[in-house]
């Protein structure tokens, strides 16, 4: 599968994937269908939730369920690299949790609610083993960060990401929502389990750092961590099934510490960062300007991920959703986003780079606060069709289409530069740590909206819309009106 996508290298006769190792051919496959399982099944899962024929949830119910299991698949990368690092190695984490994901699927697939749940689980697991670890082969393709191909090499790695989101709400969510959403979810399977076939057939072409584990644990922490977690698995087991026997379960008993987990542990987190006294006076000053960030950043991800669950839930219910007369399933909505990204990402990318010839390239502040204020914007747009539809008519589908077009441009000039920020800004000591710190921006935000959810705030009305936007807007200007001080606090980071 790969070996199509390969040409000769003009200088030595080696196959190679557009210029770049043969490795990479593979690593973009497997994420294509990794994404293309992932997405597909996200586009569903809402709808899925409230739909009649589905598990008839109200919308508060399903948007705190979506919204948890988003915290959760990035709440888990951290883990996920953790196993990379001291167990498995990488790639063997990659292929184990392509596994793990797709029988998350098939388990999706089961006509049950038990077992919709434990399949939701065991693809966020599987997500967060994959999603640090197929990153860090992609790195072992290249000679260093020197190697002048690395940035291009993680370019085209992830236009597989948007290729595989793009395709997958037209063909995964035409086929749950238009003939059987359990064969939508196996659907989802069938993409990843492709994903992971391709994936062992073209090890060959990967890096052998891939299957080195950096720092295996020793006897003794084995020992120590299979032991407390033991512990822990025992006392969770413990507890919900009392909660069974007694009678008084129900879903908050599980929604709800997830989603006060998803923002206690990021707090957690920077704090013992923040606390650690081996740390320089310089990377103190950092860390405490990255706070801004991640606090910035978590506000972005609180409003942009309810594209997913808010947006397509109204798009179902009060939405127009036909072009010219033509009627399209509401899960299109979600090839939106990546389509766009496709298309914008190398404007953005060539329009920053004329901007710095002229010395006139925006600052990281600049452009975090500007993403800021564009997602807020996007939101009070979305207060236009929410009149409309509380006025008993229905929404045009463009109002959505403008809402995910402006939550694009703020997601290029925000994202990219959070990632970048991420490592320029790490203390030495935590500099592989500091990617899932990054993640856990996007838990605290998705936590945030479950929280919310589940306190029974209604997040598709007009009041809650426009306190939101008008938070993430606030915000953006206050990372803007003391960029002196953050700039002060980021020492050499520009």
């Amino acid at each position: 599968m790969a070996s199509s996508l390969t040409k000769d290298s003009p200088n030595s006769g080696e196959k190679t994937f557009f210029g770049h190792p043969r490795g990479l051919a593979t690593l973009f496959m497997t994420e294509m269908w990794e994404r293309f399982s992932y997405y597909g099944m996200r586009a569903l899962l809402p709808l899925y939730l409230i739909a009649p024929g589905g598990l008839d949830m109200d919308a508060g119910t399903a948007t705190a369920i979506y919204s948890v299991y988003l915290s959760l698949v990035y709440l888990l990368a951290m883990p996920g690299g953790w196993f990379g690092d001291r167990v498995w190695g990488p790639r063997k984490t990659v292929a184990i949790a392509g596994g793990v994901i797709m029988l998350g699927h098939l388990t999706l697939a089961l006509p049950s609610e038990g077992t919709f749940f434990a399949g939701l689980g065991l693809v966020a697991i599987g997500s967060g083993l994959l999603k640090s670890n197929i990153s860090t082969m992609v790195g072992h393709l290249y000679d260093g960060p020197e190697d002048p191909r690395r940035d291009g090499g993680f370019t085209i790695f992830y236009m597989g990401i948007n290729m595989g989101a793009f395709a997958a709400p037209l063909v995964i969510g035409t086929v749950g929502e238009n003939v059987n959403w359990h064969l939508g979810f196996a659907l989802a399977a069938l993409g990843m389990g492709l994903g992971v076939v391709q994936f062992l057939i073209g090890t060959r072409h990967l890096n052998e750092r891939s299957l080195v584990v950096p720092k295996p644990l020793s006897k003794d922490e084995r020992a120590a961590t299979l032991r407390k977690s033991m512990i822990w698995l025992g006392v969770a087991a413990v507890f919900y099934i009392g909660t069974v026997v007694t009678g008084v379960y129900t879903l908050n008993w599980l929604l709800v510490p997830i989603t006060i987990a998803g923002l206690v542990i990021p707090v957690m987190v920077l704090t013992r960062i923040k606390r650690d006294k081996e740390l320089s006076a310089a990377e103190q000053s950092k860390m405490t300007g990255y706070i801004w960030f991640f606090v910035a950043a978590a506000i972005f991800w609180m409003i942009y991920d309810q594209g997913g669950s808010t947006l397509s839930i109204f798009a179902e219910s009060s939405a127009e959703n036909s072009v010219f007369g033509w009627d399209f399933p509401v899960s299109w909505y979600q090839s939106v986003n990546p389509v766009l990204i496709m298309a914008l990402a190398p404007v953005f990318a060539t329009f920053w780079l004329a901007l710095n010839r002229r010395g006139k390239e925006p600052s990281t502040i600049v452009k975090f606060s500007s993403g800021l204020v564009l997602v807020g914007a996007s939101f009070f747009v979305f207060l236009m069709p929410l009149t409309i539809a509380g006025d008993g008519h229905k929404a045009a589908a463009m109002w959505l289409v403008a809402i995910y077009f402006i939550q694009t441009v703020a997601e290029l000039t925000l994202s990219p530069v959070g990632l970048s920020v991420t490592t320029k800004m790490a203390p030495e000591k935590y500099a592989s740590q500091m990617m899932g710190v990054w993640f856990l921006a996007v838990t605290a935000g998705d936590c945030t909206t479950g929280l919310l959810s589940l306190a029974g705030v209604g997040l598709n009305g007009t009041g809650v819309v426009a306190l939101e936007a008008t938070l993430a807007v606030a915000a953006g200007i206050a990372i803007f009106m003391y960029r002196g001080k953050v700039k002060q606090l980021m020492g050499d980071v520009r």
